[in-house]
């Protein structure tokens, strides 16, 4: 079935809070605006995100290592990267009715969007959320939630590379939360205050970034298209002109995927120069040169950032995958999710709540655990509205444990996008679903 683009995002919306991927924050008080919770499936599918971009920029390469640093920073750190002067947005507020702020950049004239009254001048807006620590909150103990969590590779640059072999050409990867303080967070959970980065600082000789950042740009391209089974035709690379870029910046591509609401940063690929290493070395008074065993000098490395948020690869899977059509003359709606991706990968019925059929389904779940994320479903209802709940989730294998089991010791997988059914020895089934799922 053809669905509009317009659409798609209300139906995304209503299957995540329908089928458990996502809540309101706090809903039960009137929620939290910019604020989400991740349901069991939301869950799964934040996790196999994670682990599928730790695997394949960490775990499978030869050349990165990961760091987990803290998400309170002092704010000498924050003035040193240039975020206390530069991590800003224009805002505007309404001085009628509503009294709403706006993203100055983002609102056309000088009337309110939302009721029509007039619009203050434009102030910069800092981003950060700045808390205090410990018992007094006076000036000393002010600190700040990070808003991204590159700031932690580069002042732990000095102990990496003392406590570990690693030698340039090399990165520093770290997955965790940050928080930015949007003015007006928006298009569900594709821009709110609390997400979860993955970044990688690759750390490069001294004017030898255009090679790495080539590099960079394709292989993290590759891999939303292979890995993740993004539309490769939804998906485009974007460089920013000089005007536009950050202040760290020499040059920024971002992968773009077109969202409902029109293109938009998936994941951006910086080329940050020296210029955080700088900073921090010139702020802290600590040398953080790095001394080349090859050619025996010391510099401060350039580096490279690919950098994603969580969020926007859960949402982009979302909408790429989401899907209706007409089984059987009955409509049906599926997440044509990859198995990679799958909250669930795999999951497992008796065909009736018989004790020898639940008996013969629990072994072959335990068959298939460690291999697959797996669910079972005993409740009973026809196979029908159970095959389609798994299909609303994106599980791309049914298995059914029937009476026919008992005697030929086979099971019936079901394929989420054909619906074509095939009939498999339970001694052979995780070879074949693997083979099915590559």
């Amino acid at each position: 079935m053809t669905i509009s683009r317009d659409q798609v995002m209300d139906k995304v919306v209503a299957l995540t809070k329908r089928r458990g991927f996502i809540y309101p924050s706090s809903e039960i008080y009137g929620g939290l605006s910019g604020f989400y919770d991740y349901g069991p499936y939301g869950v799964a599918l934040k996790r196999a995100i994670r682990d599928l971009w730790w695997r394949h920029m960490v775990e499978l390469r030869n050349d990165v290592v990961g760091l987990e640093s803290t998400l309170m920073m002092p704010e000498a750190v924050w003035e040193a990267s240039g975020h206390l002067q530069n991590f800003v947005d224009p805002l505007r507020q309404c001085l009628g009715e509503c009294k709403k702020r706006w993203r100055a950049d983002k609102v056309l004239g000088e009337k309110c969007p939302e009721c029509g009254g007039t619009l203050d001048d434009a102030r910069m807006f800092n981003l950060m959320f700045k808390t205090h620590v410990g018992p007094l909150e006076d000036r000393a103990s002010e600190v700040y939630l990070r808003p991204e969590t590159a700031q932690g590779m580069f002042v732990d640059f000095k102990n990496v590379i003392s406590s570990t072999r690693v030698r340039v050409p090399f990165g520093i990867a770290q997955q965790g939360k940050a928080f930015r303080n949007e003015i007006t967070p928006g298009n569900f959970v594709f821009r709110v205050r609390e997400f979860e980065l993955m970044e990688m600082e690759y750390f490069v000789r001294p004017h030898q970034d255009e090679e790495a950042f080539d590099y960079w740009r394709k292989e993290r391209l590759r891999w939303y298209t292979d890995v993740l089974g993004v539309n490769r035709e939804r998906l485009r690379m974007y460089d920013h002109p000089q005007e536009s870029l950050s202040h760290y910046s020499k040059q920024t591509t971002d992968i773009e995927y077109e969202f409902p609401f029109g293109w938009g940063e998936l994941e951006g690929i910086a080329d940050r120069t020296d210029f955080d290493l700088a900073v921090h070395q010139e702020k802290s008074k600590q040398d953080l040169t790095y001394l080349d065993p090859e050619t025996n000098e010391r510099y401060l490395p350039w580096v490279i950032e690919p950098a994603v948020s969580v969020e926007r690869i859960f949402i982009t899977l979302l909408l790429d995958a989401y899907d209706e059509d007409v089984v059987n003359n009955e409509p049906r709606v599926l997440l044509r999710l990859h198995p990679n991706v799958a909250p669930v990968q795999v999951a497992v019925f008796p065909l009736s709540k018989k004790q020898e059929l639940i008996d013969v389904a629990q072994m072959v779940i335990g068959s298939l655990r460690g291999q697959f994320r797996v669910e079972y479903d005993q409740t009973g209802g026809s196979i029908g509205k159970r095959y389609r709940r798994q299909d609303e989730i994106g599980t791309p294998f049914c298995v059914t444990v029937d009476f026919d089991t008992l005697t030929d010791q086979a099971v019936t997988i079901r394929r989420r996008d054909s619906t074509e059914q095939e009939r498999v020895a339970i001694a052979t089934l995780p070879a074949r679903l693997t083979e099915l799922a590559h």
